[in-house]
């Protein structure tokens, strides 16, 4: 048997009542909530009960993502299921930061909470949104991202035949267009701004200004694959810093990323967190490895039944 990486889930994939069982079913995932309750009281009410639209607010989406991505964890580990390595797409990247010891839960949750607010207000600043191609190839992407302007960058590569565009509105309209001449088709996602972009270049700023505050990565206890860069985060605390910081504005590998973990012998991988996007992803991208979705306590009963 090879090894298992947690995959932690990033925003879009936020549903009402999402993560809320695990409280009653596991101590460490009771912990998580309570402390994010502490921090930014509410976000548990929130988890159970905040509509579609009021999670897909960004400094709402955030905090909640992670709190369920790191309860969905800290579950999965207390009953045995310890991971050889993990990594998160987008958002999640920094759940699977401090479930890998670069933050305690506090100090993550709060860097989630900042990097929530700078995101928002950069996507304020500079109004935009997101799109995933789908039955195009990643070049033809690029090509057609091209045409539509220069406000339009293919920003996350999901799998083989999915890559999300962010970009201005009209500039995503047009995308729309030559998608859909091209052969493919463009969803919308359901996030408020142009992601990963060079939109969010401000939060890359005020991210770093935070960082620097006092706020860098401890030494992590587990490998956490880094979404720029689809390599291992750097153990030199200011050039770990540094890539935390621009993940926000930078592009998300996350194709390069599975083929890198399934390379370093990772044959199992788990989803942490709400939805089975990543599940999904893993799926249409490799080949003879085992993939779970875990957001339940059910969930998270039946797979450390299976591999603990």
């Amino acid at each position: 048997m090879g090894g298992v990486a947690f995959l932690f889930a990033g925003q879009g994939a936020q549903h009402p009542a999402m993560g809320v069982d695990l409280i009653e079913a596991s101590p460490a995932a009771a912990e998580v909530f309570a402390i994010a309750d502490e921090v930014r009281p509410g976000t548990s009410e929130q988890c159970r009960s905040a509509s579609k639209e009021e999670l897909s607010q960004t400094e709402n989406t955030q905090p909640c993502v992670f709190v369920h991505d790191l309860a969905a964890a800290a579950a999965l580990r207390e009953r045995g299921v310890v991971p050889a390595a993990c990594a998160g797409f987008s958002l999640g990247e920094v759940a699977a930061l401090t479930f890998a010891g670069a933050f305690d839960t506090r100090a993550g949750f709060e860097l989630v909470c900042e990097r929530a607010a700078l995101m928002a207000a950069a996507a304020e600043r500079h109004p935009g949104g997101m799109r995933a191609v789908i039955k195009l190839d990643a070049a033809q992407v690029e090509n057609l991202a091209k045409q539509a302007g220069e406000d339009c960058w293919p920003v996350n590569y999901n799998s083989p035949q999915q890559t999300v565009v962010a970009g201005a509105p009209d500039a995503l309209q047009e995308l729309d267009v030559l998608v859909k001449e091209a052969g493919g088709r463009a969803m919308k996602v359901a996030v408020s701004g142009a992601f990963h972009s060079p939109y969010m270049a401000e939060a890359t700023e005020g991210l770093a200004t935070y960082i620097q505050a006092g706020h860098a990565p401890s030494p992590l206890l587990i490998p956490v694959m880094a979404n720029m860069t689809a390599a291992p985060y750097p153990a030199d605390p200011r050039a770990a810093s540094d890539v935390l910081a621009n993940q926000v504005s930078h592009a998300v590998r996350w194709v390069d990323t599975l083929h890198a973990l399934q390379n370093q012998g990772i044959d199992t991988f788990i989803e942490v967190g709400p939805g089975k996007t990543l599940s999904g992803l893993v799926k249409r991208t490799l080949s003879d490895v085992r993939v779970y979705s875990c957001e339940t306590a059910e969930q998270v009963a039946a797979i450390a039944n299976e591999l603990a």
